[in-house]
């Protein structure tokens, strides 16, 4: 499959962007990640709500 990435991808990927980044600031990176995707997704379920007809 094209799209299919293997344990050897991954590695080099989060050795990049471990240089990339540095040690001291990834947690920050990851953390502001984190709280963005709930945001978002908190934000769909109440788009969600408000498209239900009510009854």
């Amino acid at each position: 499959m094209f799209l299919a990435i293997g344990v050897w991808q991954v590695v080099i990927i989060a050795f990049v962007i471990l240089l990339l980044f540095g040690g001291s600031r990834l947690p920050k990176l990851m953390k502001g990640l984190g709280t963005g995707l709930k945001e978002f997704k908190d934000a769909t379920k109440e788009d969600d709500k408000d498209d239900k007809p009510k009854d």
